[in-house]
């Protein structure tokens, strides 16, 4: 049994009033609580950004890394431990740029992690530069006159990778956001929840007033087995034009069941037969 003050950290929350973080931060408490996410079998990994301090706010066991780099660090956890439940939280920023290869790839091979995608549309901790998902002409402090580039598109990219669970939620509906996130982690496969997080100090475009206007709730007939549909359900964005929801959830092999030596046990649990002494005196 986990309640929320076993969650608690001495910590005060300290992202700018407003910021979608907050409502990321609530959803995971509570479904921490009702699935009994705890120390001994979940582990949280966070990314450089804004997105990065909620690691300071949950007593989980956790691993903050280099920027961009969370998710080969969830990867290897996860096979070291198959048993566990890992999660990745990533900025826009952290995952789509920094870390894109790791993102791409992570998708590609199926790893059964689930990916908490923080999307505020821009660079929050160093105080607003544009993002790979800032639109088209947006201006920042990193493009005065005008962003050039398209967006980046997580789920479409996650998708064309081989992503088996793609999921967009609003920050804002706490308890929309936490039963997305039971029900990534309990598929098997790659899972990313795109959130779409406002970042009220620097991003004056995606706001919390904007979300509510515009995203609508995919349909109960919308087939998410569909790859097809998937794909062009992510091309939807604009006024009243941005869906939420699971936008796609199939059954496929993960990386960890192609890999002979932990179908039995998890690798921690292996003993090593040889001695590696000699090894590691070369390091240590």
């Amino acid at each position: 049994m986990v309640y929320k003050k076993d969650l608690k950290t001495p910590n005060d929350l300290n992202w700018c009033p407003g910021c979608g973080n907050f409502g990321i931060w609530k959803a995971f408490n509570d479904a921490a609580v009702q699935e009994g996410w705890d120390n001994t079998n979940t582990v949280l990994v966070a990314g450089i950004g804004c997105h990065g301090h909620i690691v300071n706010f949950i007593k989980l066991t956790s691993f903050e890394g280099l920027h961009g780099r969370a998710i080969p660090v969830a990867s290897g956890i996860k096979m070291a431990n198959s048993d566990l439940n890992v999660f990745v939280y990533t900025g826009d920023g952290d995952c789509l740029a920094e870390g894109g290869n790791h993102f791409v790839n992570a998708a590609r091979r199926n790893q059964n992690i689930t990916v908490i995608l923080h999307d505020n549309a821009i660079y929050g901790l160093t105080t607003g530069q544009t993002s790979p998902r800032s639109p088209k002409g947006f201006k920042s402090k990193s493009t005065p006159f005008g962003n050039t580039d398209e967006p980046l598109h997580p789920l479409r990219l996650a998708l064309s990778a081989g992503a088996t669970f793609l999921g967009r939620v609003y920050a804002g509906d706490a308890k929309a956001t936490a039963e997305m996130m039971i029900r990534a982690n309990n598929h098997e496969g790659f899972a990313l929840i795109q959130i779409l997080q406002p970042c009220v100090t620097f991003n004056k475009l995606y706001t919390h007033a904007f979300f509510r206007e515009n995203i609508y709730n995919l349909d109960a007939s919308y087939d998410k087995t569909n790859k097809e549909a998937a794909f062009a359900k992510t091309l939807e964005w604009g006024a009243k034009k941005i869906p939420v929801g699971v936008f796609y959830e199939v059954s496929e092999p993960t990386c960890e069941s192609g890999i002979a030596q932990i179908q039995k046990k998890p690798l921690i649990k292996i003993p090593i037969k040889r001695d590696i002494s000699k090894l590691l005196g070369k390091f240590v």
